[in-house]
């Protein structure tokens, strides 16, 4: 079976930044495979993300995903014990070099747990100073201007949506869902497409019923669907450092089986005048603790 597949790698700690993207560069050497990747700019506040324990399902994620050794002790004090750092904008050379291996960079917030985690309470003029201080430091990173973002966590709001129209995105990726679409928000078809995640990401699958790092190249091989847009999320901080070896497997067997890997912006270059309309709906998915925007049905 060969079929089509977009990698979506976030970018959201300064771990991930400085230790996890070296590993994923060399995956992706490996295999001549490219990625489109989603940094995170601003301060790493991800010790703060300690509020979410109150959150159903959150403690049961962080246990079965060993949390302290997935992200480094150091990261889960960020913020609070320890001083948050700058992420992306801390290595822009590093940044470069993602470019110039033939991959691509849009946003991935500024921010992130304000964002995931404060969105809701945030003004209008809040959402638009998060992505203007994001957008801004991505300039200044790479001297150019985003042309996708996807915010944290696939934590939307109708305003959040409406507000991202003004920045000129060519896509955002900001739910999960089926295929590409455009946003239905307040009766009104927004003109950012959206090509959501279609895939669950490992820290949802790792540690459930049957599922190890030695059968996960198996089981998103048979998750993948012919004749489809196949967006598979990466993090990082997990992929580029202790779950590689599933990576490596699924990216073995991809060549072997002649599988097609394309960037979200070819993706979206292709599909945008097809796409249909969507609203988007607020969900529980399996495996990640609090809600998560999801395409919800066609709309015409």
């Amino acid at each position: 079976m060969s079929v089509e597949i977009s990698l979506k790698v976030d970018v959201c700690n300064r771990r991930a930044l400085e230790q996890g993207i070296p590993g994923i560069l060399r995956l992706l050497k490996e295999f001549d495979v490219r990625a489109s990747f989603f940094v995170a700019f601003g301060p790493d506040n991800s010790g703060k993300a300690i509020r979410r324990l109150f959150r159903r399902g959150f403690i049961k994620k962080m246990l079965r995903t060993r949390a302290p050794m997935t992200y480094g002790v150091k990261t889960l004090f960020y913020g609070t014990l320890l001083p948050a750092p700058p992420v992306g904008e801390a290595l822009p050379q590093l940044l470069r070099q993602v470019r110039d291996g033939g991959h691509e960079i849009g946003l991935h917030g500024w921010d992130h747990v304000g964002w995931h985690d404060g969105l809701t309470r945030m003004t209008d003029a809040q959402v638009h100073g998060s992505l203007t201080h994001a957008s801004r430091l991505f300039d200044q990173s790479l001297e150019s201007a985003p042309n996708y973002s996807g915010v944290p966590g696939w934590q939307v709001t109708a305003a959040s949506l409406r507000i991202q129209e003004e920045f000129g995105f060519k896509f955002a990726s900001d739910c999960r869902g089926r295929r590409p679409f455009y946003p239905l928000v307040d009766g009104t078809v927004l003109g950012t497409l959206q090509v959501p995640t279609t895939l669950p990401t490992s820290d949802e699958v790792l540690g459930t019923v049957g599922i190890t790092v030695e059968n996960l190249a198996d089981y998103y091989r048979s998750k993948l669907i012919e004749d489809s847009v196949n967006v598979l999320g990466l993090h990082a901080e997990l992929e580029g450092l202790g779950s590689m070896k599933w990576l490596h497997e699924f990216l073995s067997r991809s060549q072997r089986d002649g599988d097609r890997f394309q960037l979200l912006t070819e993706v979206a270059q292709r599909e945008g005048s097809t796409a249909p309309a969507n609203d988007i709906v607020q969900k529980e998915i399996p495996g990640r603790a609090g809600l998560v925007a999801c395409q919800g049905t066609d709309k015409g």
